[in-house]
């Protein structure tokens, strides 16, 4: 990642934002061959571990350095629309790249490789954890994951922290983040739309009448917007009026959800687990840390984790069958969206990634999202190191208090011990998780 960070400037030392963008872009179908296309996408999304930074460097390397499929500042302005869009943004980096190959078909392609391997390997943990996940040294294996959950999420804290957080109303957006979901309990989309707002009326005023707005949008806009949106929600609508109701209920929260993930799948996690756990009910809190530290292990976008709540959902709910149902209707309704955003605005990525009153939303989105991701770490924490937790409903507002006499004296040590482990680890999921899952049973044996 070091090196695509510094291929951000040309070799005069200017910004980024000196390098004229292209006018408008076009796929270049002609210049790449299918079967290249497969493999280099294919190998992307089997090494796509460690989350968005390393799935993007990973993508960098094989795209821009070892091939020269794509510019480094084609590549880079493609980055910057991705991460205005709802959704995984090296999923849909992925996606764009391959329309820009390849088209439509290119896209497609590129897309569904980079999630297809970890939604394989999700399937297969869901199983496993659905057989033998309520024996006592699993769940004993399964506490020292949900510790490193917590470190995973606060070092992500803290790096999207240094990133998002440069002067007092980053502070102020990031407080009001916070505050907002801990302690009054606001819809999480009502969150995002109020920090955009607050971003674009910001930049509204500091930008002259002379800047430039997006182009015309070209007449395929409305094909392509009525093609994808039609695939994306026909199948929901159809699953409301003749499908199992859990079926629509799970396509329907994902589908919403899809459209609100600004900012990673941190952001929403504490929305998704409040939702799933305390509205509908499908599962507990400790099964939501359990879908997460799973969800962490796979290739591919970390919002993999929707398809195991919904498989997890599912085989609770009605058996195996149901399982494998409700995890494609997951996978469905959480990615189907990407491809919208992407061939609906890929031929002019370059203004829309230029246009100053969406990066500023963005960038106060962003913001938020610091205190929505302080939210989630609070709200793991109290979880596993109490087993009981009283809400206390005051006017307005709405306090967790935990238990004190049911703290976990082993949840307690495996947190201590999580943040040294990553330390040691390097923050490598591959010995972090293994490591900590080992610490588990043996704080268990030993207490």
């Amino acid at each position: 990642m070091q090196r695509m960070i510094q291929d951000q400037r040309p070799a005069n030392g200017a910004p980024m934002t000196d390098i004229s963008p292209e006018p408008k872009v076009q796929p270049q179908a002609h210049t790449i061959a299918m079967v290249d296309l497969v493999r280099v996408f294919g190998r992307i999304g089997l090494m796509s571990f460690g989350g968005p930074a390393a799935q993007i460097a990973l993508m960098h390397k094989e795209l821009v350095e070892d091939r020269p499929w794509l510019s480094d500042a084609g590549f880079l302005r493609a980055l910057s629309f991705c991460m205005m869009l709802p959704g995984p943004e090296a999923m849909q980096l992925a996606t764009y790249a391959g329309w820009r190959l390849r088209g439509g078909i290119g896209g497609l392609i590129a897309g569904l490789l980079f999630v297809l391997p970890g939604a394989i390997v999700i399937t297969a943990l869901v199983i496993l954890y659905v057989h033998y996940g309520t024996q006592p040294l699993v769940q004993a294996a399964f506490l020292g994951i949900k510790a490193a959950v917590v470190a995973i999420v606060l070092q992500a804290l803290q790096r999207l922290g240094k990133k998002a957080l440069h002067g007092p109303v980053d502070l102020a957006l990031a407080g009001f983040g916070f505050v907002a979901l801990f302690f009054f309990g606001l819809p999480f989309p009502l969150v995002v739309l109020a920090a955009g707002a607050i971003g674009g009326l910001r930049a509204w005023h500091r930008v002259s009448d002379a800047t430039p707005l997006p182009p015309t949008v070209s007449g395929r806009f409305w094909p392509t917007l009525l093609i994808w949106a039609g695939l994306w929600l026909m199948p929901l609508a159809m699953l409301s009026l003749f499908g199992p109701q859990l079926l629509a209920d799970l396509g329907w929260f994902f589908a919403k959800l899809a459209v609100v993930t600004f900012g990673g799948a941190y952001a929403v996690l504490a929305y998704m687990s409040q939702t799933v756990v305390e509205h509908y009910q499908w599962i507990d809190t400790g099964q939501m840390i359990d879908a997460l530290g799973m969800a962490e292990t796979t290739p591919g976008p970390l919002i993999l984790v929707t398809q195991f709540v919904a498989m997890l959902t599912g085989a609770l709910t009605s058996g195996i069958w149901m399982a494998l149902a409700a995890g494609l209707v997951a996978l469905w309704a959480t990615f189907m969206p990407c491809f919208l955003w992407i061939f609906l605005a890929a031929p002019h990525v370059e203004r829309i990634a230029s246009h100053p009153q969406l990066g500023a939303a963005l960038r106060a989105i962003t913001a938020t999202v610091v205190g929505v991701i302080l939210n989630l770490s609070v709200w793991f924490l109290l979880h596993i190191l109490f087993r009981e937790i009283t809400v206390l409903d005051l006017p307005a507002v709405m306090l967790m208090v935990p238990v004190m006499s049911s703290l976990n004296v082993s949840a307690a040590l495996l947190v201590l011990a999580a943040p040294v482990v990553a330390l040691v680890c390097g923050g490598r999921l591959a010995f972090l998780l293994p490591v900590m899952a080992g610490l588990g049973v043996g704080v268990s044996l030993s207490i």
